[in-house]
């Protein structure tokens, strides 16, 4: 099993779709108990969504089981008074509660953290959204794509023909969830407990921007689509070698000449335009263009190795099953499988996290949850009646 830092940790769920969910995705691989809440009858609006119609309508979509193993869930109308008692109840059994509903709902619903908190003194009450909990914006509806647009990444991403250009998965969701699980993992360190965590998805991008933004506060250079090149060195990015594309990143000026006297071209760096970095730079589509004529005769992956060997940085451009079935992913525990998982039917495989744990990965016990799968667990647990149980269900209060 290996090491379980939130060990004994009660988090409960409330959110939607992936910023949230991929917040708890990463606490719960790092030993949280996970309860996911879910509104009876359709749950998490992701269990609809993915690429697999049949999925999507047994609501295991494929977009749901990427970040909810591991997780229990519950279901509950907040908006029944029953429910809401219910949900107090299991509310002082918990340690954190996250949340990405957007600004006022749970203000309204009457479980925001001044309404909550006096129930326990202690919990962690992390609310993510698109701007965050107050400013102009704060009752803008926020989407993944909406982030990138407002946030500059799509002004910087592609090149001056391609560009505005959408990051190719949902950053701003993922880099929202992981910077609310990093700061409820600390919130969980302080003494004494107890803390309001505001999570900007807008923030939480621009804070990833930190080197572009720095260029336009402190060079006053506004940063640029720069493509595949990379703007702080040359010759620095993606390359056409003989059956495909290569990155290459020669940014120090040993690495340019180890990587002019490999490919056989010395004699470029006499050329006056090459003669220093800056020079490089200024001039990297020429210098692309003549390396260009010598990495043809190369194969990527034997470039690849063959240049990693000398001590200059360069990778094949992979697609993701390439990638997937690389031993460097394939023997280091990062996928998860599970077989034969309830509501699905058959075994799947999905990604866990970015980190090893002395050693191992963090992995989850259980496949992703069917929508109220644990509602007899938990809330008999909570000393209901199974009577009671059935009663609820039967009047759409759970």
């Amino acid at each position: 099993m290996g090491i379980k830092p939130l060990a004994g940790i009660r988090v409960l769920d409330l959110t939607n779709v992936l910023a949230g969910p991929f917040c708890c995705h990463q606490l719960a691989h790092l030993g949280a108990e996970v309860i996911k809440v879910e509104t009876p009858g359709r749950g998490d609006l992701a269990r609809q969504l993915g690429s697999d119609p049949a999925l999507n309508k047994a609501g295991m979509g494929v977009s749901f089981l990427a970040q909810n193993a591991g997780k229990q869930s519950v279901t509950l109308n907040l908006k029944d008074p029953r429910g809401k008692a219910l949900f107090l109840r299991l509310l002082k059994t918990a340690d954190v509660l996250v949340e990405n509903f957007r600004p006022g709902v749970m203000d309204r619903l009457g479980l925001d953290y001044d309404a909550v908190k006096d129930t326990r003194p202690d919990l962690i009450y992390c609310a993510i959204s698109g701007f965050g909990q107050d400013g102009p914006w704060v009752h803008r509806p926020a989407y993944d794509q909406i982030i990138q647009g407002v946030s500059g990444v799509m002004a910087i991403t592609g090149d001056r023909e391609s560009a505005p250009l959408r990051v190719g998965y949902p950053v701003a969701d993922t880099v929202g969830g992981l910077t609310a699980a990093m700061a409820v993992s600390a919130a969980l360190n302080a003494r004494p407990r107890g803390a309001f965590i505001d999570c900007s998805m807008l923030e939480a991008v621009m804070a990833t921007m930190g080197w572009a933004i720095s260029n336009h506060l402190i060079a006053g250079q506004d940063p640029q689509a720069n493509g595949n090149e990379n703007p702080t060195s040359a010759p620095s990015g993606t390359f056409q070698a003989g059956d495909g594309p290569i990155n290459i990143a020669a940014n120090k000026d040993e690495q340019w000449v180890l990587l002019t006297d490999y490919l056989g071209v010395p004699e470029l760096r006499e050329r006056a335009d090459y003669a220093t970095r800056e020079d490089r730079k200024a001039n990297r589509h020429a210098l692309r263009a003549e390396l260009e004529r010598s990495l043809a005769a190369h194969s990527t992956r034997d470039l690849a190795k063959a240049l990693n060997k000398i001590g200059v940085p360069a990778g094949a451009v992979l697609d993701v099953p390439e990638v997937l079935e690389h031993p460097q992913i394939s023997q280091r525990g990062f996928l998860e499988r599970f077989d034969d998982v309830p509501g699905v039917g058959r075994t799947i495989e999905m990604v866990a996290t970015g980190i090893k744990l002395d050693g191992k990965a963090p992995h989850v016990d259980e496949p992703p949850p069917e929508l109220g799968q644990h509602n007899r667990e938990i809330w008999t647990g909570l000393g209901m009646s199974e009577e009671e149980l059935d009663r609820l269900i039967q009047e759409g209060v759970i």
